[in-house]
């Protein structure tokens, strides 16, 4: 299934507030996929996945050229995957909702004075859920 971001079932939808990690995928300078295991969490509404992190991890560099990336959440037959124009932010009131968000779907993270959000605008969602 391939879908517009704004028309995403109730059924997807659920499966994007489970309890699981995703894989993230951004690329390196030399444009070879950094794949690692996150926590993420999606708003409908802005069409936007947030995850948290700390300032000096690859990801982080990778998201600061921009540029697309993707996380991929699997479940069995189950899976989605959420794919967009990747920024990073440092802005207190978007790390606070990322923040937010993470502990909604995982728990309350531990204090970081380093912590920053990668954003993914979403644009385009492959899967089955």
């Amino acid at each position: 299934m391939s879908t517009a971001p704004g028309e995403l079932s109730d059924d997807a939808l659920s499966f994007l507030n489970e309890y699981h990690l995703a894989s993230l995928t951004t690329l390196r300078a030399d444009g070879s996929p950094h794949v690692v295991p996150v926590g993420f969490s999606y708003d409908p509404s802005a069409r936007l996945v947030r995850i948290i992190t700390f300032a000096s991890s690859q990801k982080v560099a990778n998201a600061r050229r921009g540029g697309r990336a993707a996380v991929n959440q699997v479940d069995g037959g189950r899976w989605l995957t959420l794919e967009g124009a990747v920024s990073v932010t440092e802005d207190p009131e978007r790390v606070a909702a990322a923040i937010a968000g993470y502990a909604a779907r995982y728990r309350e993270p531990g204090e970081r004075a380093d912590r920053v959000a990668i954003e993914i605008a979403v644009d385009r969602v492959l899967g089955r859920a």
